[in-house]
């Protein structure tokens, strides 16, 4: 409360019923209150004025500048995920198509920037540590790009608190834990999609905030103009990283409270007016959007047409529109008696199988059949091969020899001579999913159950199964399971081989295998030798939505797959207390090392900002619920709505963390703590002033002239805004050494910079422990 120790009074208004619509939802015209600017505290005035707002952002824009450009060439090494997005990069510029679990647009533009920067593309930022001028990489002009963006941010926040009605003190506050923040600038300086996600995001609150300032000038040109922004930079945080949809979110929860209310009825008197609102919405932050999001794939595409590290990612038809694939230039029909390797899709392990039985007995009492052993084993040997045996009779020569799409067949394992079948037995690791074993091929009183259907993906009667694209699904012809494995290992007894069993569901998709060779013909000739002189193969087509969908898919199912353990991942819990960082790069001779942690001054006090926000609405729901108003309406409105919006920012991109089960890192809470900076400074303005500078929305030219109020925080305002950047200033130069990475740091410094016990820093001293005698 502010600091006078009055209770805040409500001021009425007479002939307006405290029920009124517009008090509920609008935040700048109820309880209007005359109030004189000049008679505000002269510290004030002269901040408020369009030139001391002018001042103070070329301030914060030059300091933010200095700090991310701060020896930006070092280290000249790759750190942390620069081994992933600076090779992304080289690869737009070799043209060699790659996959990733992130949408392409940031990464098109450390492409672009690289391509400026004269980068050839053959460096592929292999290891952590490998030098970039050893070999010539103008890695400078990649981390540029990123530091520029980090850098704009400072100033994009300062404008959101000032369009949304805050003091220029309260925005340079919250513009202050932006930019003295350690954990901001350090991923600002390096080839990575962080500081692109939230310049756009930023980009995306403040045009969505300058949209909802015209509501009272809708469907003019300038209306019109900010929505368009406003899915124009949604588009681009969306298309920087997954993340990035968590900002599509927010807009869209933002939107749907927007049309709730204007679908009352004493704002929409007809459902025509909801419906043109409705529509401009839609339009604006979903048509265009997506049009935009789609044309960074379409670029994405246009220059990846060349085979890649990705390929094996894609199916069979998009892998054959590459030129230069293996699947394309290779692929082959496999004809009955063919001796063939079978490679899983996704774990890329061989079918295989070996002499060596499953013990009769597993360590759980379950009781096996003793079958001869069939595992995943992932590395070429003889125990690989399988021979495709017919269940049908075949004509001596011609194409009725080849294996067609739903074929029953039997495989034949070359060493052993004995076929593959399944059975209603437990497999060792997953007692739900049926055992694979081998019998021998003389003795046909289990044919039946060495019985598979060939299943070939997305395949139609008739069709030829082939090498390399003919990716299938085998699937038993009694029992119905599909063959299937996964990353568990089998005990010593099976030489810690993967697991293969019956999956029951026949349609499961990671039960997908491929022929990786043809090993020999039944002749056991080379079969490359059957087909003759091939001309050159062009690379097919594909629908460009079908490319996209697919893209989308995987990128999701990988995205969610990334559940290895990792020393530096973190918990959700953890990230706003700064419990723990990530080390990005160490060099052991000067002892330097770039360990992500935030500026503690900072987030903590986001942390406690949040904390008396909740407990603000809290005892205002409360007090209201008893009848009492101890704030007034205007300020609560305030508190209400844009505060609100802020809060919705802040718990949209935090919340779902909690959802997800793959590694989580503390760089992930960044887009949410830059709204807790922007609720940081709404809560100080409250703490602070009596008062909110309203009204701030754009007036309609048929509306009467509104009365005013102004923030006056006086000089504790910029007191406290002074005592708050020494803090912040002196804890990032005290952990300077960790962001920049440089100076090298002896074991007691190591040790001074750990603030927290949980801290995992290199080089720090081992502490020994004193004898007393």
């Amino acid at each position: 409360m502010a600091g006078s120790g009055k209770l805040r009074q409500r001021i009425q208004v007479s002939g307006r019923p405290t029920f009124e619509y517009e008090r509920l939802q609008e935040d700048e015209h109820t309880d209007d209150v005359y109030q004189n600017p000049n008679k505000r505290h002269p510290i004030e005035q002269i901040l408020e004025t369009e030139r001391a707002s002018v001042v103070v952002v070329a301030a914060l824009t030059a300091l933010a500048f200095a700090l991310r450009f701060y020896k930006i060439n070092h280290p000249d090494q790759v750190v942390f995920d620069e081994v992933h997005f600076g090779k992304f990069a080289s690869y737009y510029i070799l043209g060699e198509y790659y996959f990733d679990v992130h949408p392409p647009f940031a990464k098109l533009l450390f492409g672009l920037a690289g391509w400026f920067s004269g980068f050839d593309g053959h460096f592929q930022f292999e290891n952590i540590g490998d030098s970039y001028t050893q070999h010539h990489v103008p890695y400078v002009g990649m981390r540029a790009l990123p530091a520029i963006l980090g850098s704009l941010t400072v100033p994009v926040v300062y404008a959101i608190m000032k369009q949304s009605g805050y003091s220029t003190i309260i925005a340079a506050f919250s513009a202050s834990l932006i930019l003295f923040d350690n954990a901001h600038i350090a991923q600002s300086r390096l080839i990575l999609l962080d500081a692109t996600l939230i310049f756009f995001m930023s980009l995306t609150i403040y045009a969505y905030i300058r949209f909802q300032k015209l509501r009272y000038r809708e469907f003019t040109t300038e209306w019109f103009g900010w929505l368009f922004a406003t899915g124009f930079f949604m588009a681009c945080a969306w298309g920087s990283k997954v993340n990035g949809v968590l900002t599509v979110a927010t807009v869209g929860i933002a939107v749907l409270i927007d049309l709730w209310g204007i679908l009352d009825h004493r704002r929409s008197p007809s459902m025509d007016y909801f419906w043109k609102h409705f529509a401009a919405r839609a339009v604006g932050l979903i048509v265009i959007p997506f049009i935009i999001y789609l044309s960074f794939f379409w670029v994405h595409f246009a220059l990846l047409p060349i085979s890649g590290t990705g390929d094996s990612f894609m199916s069979p038809a998009f892998q054959e529109t590459l030129a230069g694939n293996d699947m394309l230039m290779s692929s082959q029909e496999i004809r009955y008696y063919d001796i063939v390797t079978f490679k899983h899709k996704d774990s890329k392990v061989f079918l295989h199988s070996h002499v060596e039985r499953y013990p009769l007995k597993y360590d759980d009492g379950r009781i096996s059949s003793q079958g001869q052993q069939v595992t995943g084993y992932g590395h070429e040997d003889s125990n690989n091969e399988w021979q495709i045996i017919p269940t049908k009779a075949l004509p001596e020569t011609g194409r009725g020899r080849i294996v067609r799409h739903n074929d029953m067949i039997q495989l034949l394992h070359v060493n052993t001579n004995t076929v593959l079948l399944t059975h209603d037995v437990a497999s060792p690791l997953m007692p739900t999913n049926q055992e694979f074993t081998t019998w021998p091929k003389d003795d046909t009183s289990r044919y039946n159950e060495s019985l598979f259907q060939l299943v070939l993906l997305d395949g139609h009667d008739g069709e030829a199964w082939k090498s390399k694209s003919g990716y299938f699904r085998l699937v038993h012809g009694v029992t119905r399971v599909s063959m299937w494995t996964h990353n568990k290992q089998l005990p010593e007894w099976a030489f810690r081989q993967q697991e293969i069993n019956g999956n029951k569901n026949p349609s499961e998709k990671t039960a997908t295998w491929f022929v990786e060779d043809i090993v020999a013909d039944e002749t056991g000739q080379d079969p490359k030798n059957r087909t003759g002189p091939q001309p050159p193969k062009i690379p097919k087509k594909m629908n460009f939505f079908r490319k996209f969908g697919e893209l989308q898919l995987l990128m999701m199912q990988h995205n969610a797959g990334l559940t290895a353990s990792h020393p530096y991942a973190s918990g959700p819990l953890n990230w706003p207390f700064l419990i723990s960082g990530i080390s990005f790069w160490t060099e052991n001779d000067p002892q330097k090392q770039i360990y992500l942690i935030g500026n503690l001054v900072g987030w903590w006090t986001c942390v406690v900002a949040l904390s008396i926000y909740v407990g603000i609405l809290g005892a205002d729901l409360l007090a209201r619920r008893r009848n009492n108003d101890p704030i007034p309406e205007p300020v609560r409105n305030r508190l209400w709505n844009s505060t609100g919006f802020f809060f919705v920012v802040w718990a949209v991109h935090y919340a779902p963390f909690f959802l997800m089960n793959r590694q989580l890192f503390v760089h992930h809470y960044l887009a949410s703590h830059l709204a807790s900076a922007l609720i940081a400074g709404a809560v100080l303005q409250f703490v602070l002033s009596e008062t909110i500078n309203y009204p701030i929305s754009v007036e309609s030219p048929s509306m009467r002239r509104r009365k005013s109020q102004y923030v006056d925080i006086g000089l504790k305002g910029p007191i406290i805004f002074v005592i708050f950047c020494i803090a912040m200033f002196a804890m990032f130069v005290f952990l300077a050494p960790l962001t920049y990475g440089t100076p090298g740091l002896t074991g007691e410094q190591v040790n001074s910079k750990r603030l927290l016990s949980s801290w995992t820093l290199h080089f720090a001293a081992k502490k020994t422990a004193e004898v007393v005698t």
